[in-house]
């Protein structure tokens, strides 16, 4: 898993399996998007408006809510 923030896009990008091609995105909420494969496994997660979803706890650790889906 490798996680990217970009600070001007304030976006949050979780990547859960680099094998694999993106076969369509599904738009979970306004503000979360998931990337699936053919086969429908979850190849990442992007977050945006991220620092306003993100309660940070310490510098390296933070929650974020990711609903789940069928």
């Amino acid at each position: 898993m490798k996680i990217n923030y970009d600070k001007i896009a304030d976006t949050i990008y979780i990547y859960l399996n680099n094998k694999g091609k993106v076969f369509k995105t599904v738009k979970m909420t306004d503000k979360m998007l998931v990337d699936v494969d053919k086969k429908g496994n979850v190849l990442g997660i992007e977050v945006l408006g991220a620092s306003s979803q993100i309660k940070q706890k310490q510098p390296a650790e933070f929650k974020i809510k990711i609903p789940a889906f069928v």
